[in-house]
């Protein structure tokens, strides 16, 4: 780790150079560590430094970006002049406002020693705990175990002057047989709080219970969703339309239904990268502080999330979502949460008459932006459940659904959320989900 005075000085060395209205500099270095395990084996275990300084220049409204991973002061400086070069060849940009001023920072504790500490035999022992639950099954355990450190550090010439050290750890596990599969994840700051044999304990059982899968006939079925599935449906919401610039474009869901019912009561969904529950520093790629925005409240579409650019378009102040310079996709939530509930997922399976389980989903893509309707398939675990209980494994199927039409429907939330990627969600009931083959 190079420490909070060093990143500084290397981003002010960019930044004395910049001979330009206005100028950025940012600095990324991580350091990450992974152990991959395959049919029960270690196959694999890599280590990886990699770094980086970006600049922005800004010339009037002329907008020019250059990098480089030499940490040095001559190619930072060498950086902001490319960049400048950039920027007098470049379009105006009509839109820009301008870089954004400091504003305090709150503090977030978002680095564990533990995890910047990780060694390989302390990720061998946590995939061994798996492989031997999973082998204890019958079964094979395949996944990784990662840890990753790293530190970020924002200046710019309007005063911004940030960073912050921020630690990764996450897990990921299948087991299998030759007929079924199980999965189990987890995601976090701390590494010394991964439970590897719990994990695995869900995920062999899962492939137990899963031998001698059927089929079911296509159709639309209600459907108990794992926080894995649902934490694919909030994401892919918040990538199709929770940004300001997806809006102003009139490209989001949301154009035009500001203020209106979008999902059902039951979902209120925010971002916060403050809470400490999420991984991620406590500012964004601009220096700018992370705020709690709530985006859809009890069903009504409130708010989206802006960065500076799109905070200028419409008089606004950035709500600390920028992306790294240049971001085309403009700001997005990338610490989402979804409220929870009161149910349990028992509770939920007895509430079914008849509905489908779904552990997770898998190659999940868009088939329509503004209907924020999706496709994919389920994986690692799908069941029928009849009259209340869970009646057998189902081979896996195809969904194409709308987020919004399944959200709509939700009929149960879960007491307990999990972190899921860039998001932190319960299990859902939802009362029609349309599976297609």
């Amino acid at each position: 780790m190079l420490g909070k005075e060093r990143c500084l000085e290397l981003l002010e060395a960019a930044l004395s150079a910049s001979e330009c209205d206005q100028a950025e500099a940012i600095l990324y270095q991580t350091r990450s560590a992974l152990t991959r395990f395959a049919e029960s084996q270690i196959h694999q275990n890599v280590a990886e430094v990699d770094a980086a300084i970006s600049v922005r220049a800004v010339a009037g409204k002329r907008i020019g970006t250059a990098r480089t991973n030499q940490l040095t002061p001559e190619e930072a400086r060498a950086a902001a002049r490319r960049a400048l070069d950039l920027a007098r060849v470049a379009a105006e940009d009509k839109q820009f406002v301008s870089l954004p001023g400091p504003r305090p920072i709150p503090e977030a504790r978002k680095h564990a020693e533990a995890t910047a500490a990780s060694t390989p035999e302390e990720r061998a022992k946590a995939a061994r705990a798996m492989v031997e639950v999973a082998e204890g099954q019958g079964c094979r355990a395949s996944g990784s175990v990662m840890a990753e450190a790293s530190e970020v550090a924002v200046a710019n010439s309007l005063g911004v002057r940030a960073y912050a050290p921020v630690t990764l750890a996450s897990m990921v596990l299948v087991v299998s047989d030759d007929e079924s599969s199980g999965y189990a994840d987890w995601r976090g700051i701390d590494i010394s709080q991964l439970d590897a044999a719990a994990s695995a304990e869900v995920a062999a059982r899962k492939c137990v219970e899963g031998r001698g899968a059927e089929s079911i006939t296509p159709g639309e079925y209600a459907v108990i969703l794992e926080p894995a599935a649902v934490g694919d449906l909030v994401v892919f919401l918040g990538y199709l339309g929770l940004g300001a610039l997806s809006l102003q474009e009139g490209r989001s869901f949301l154009a035009g239904r500001m203020g209106e019912r979008v999902t059902g009561e039951k979902i209120t969904i925010w971002d916060d990268g403050l809470d400490g529950r999420m991984v991620g520093a406590p500012f964004d790629w601009e220096g700018q502080p992370k705020q709690k925005v709530v985006l859809i409240e009890s069903g009504v579409a409130r708010n989206v999330v802006y960065d500076s650019y799109t905070a200028g378009k419409e008089g606004k102040q950035s709500t600390g979502h920028a992306l790294p310079a240049p971001n085309p996709a403009g700001p997005m939530p990338v610490s989402l949460f979804l409220g929870t509930g009161d149910a349990s997922r028992e509770e939920m399976i007895a509430s079914t008459e008849r509905g489908i389980l779904v552990t997770r989903f898998h190659y999940t893509n868009v088939v329509h932006e503004k209907r924020t309707t999706i496709t994919g398939m389920t994986r690692d675990g799908t069941f029928l459940i009849e009259r209340g209980k869970v009646a057998r494994p189902l081979k896996n199927l195809r969904f194409t659904q709308s987020v919004l039409g399944a959200l709509d429907t939700t009929e149960m939330v879960g007491r307990e959320a999990k972190l899921v990627e860039y998001a932190c969600v319960p299990a859902l009931k939802v009362g029609k989900f349309a599976f297609t083959s």
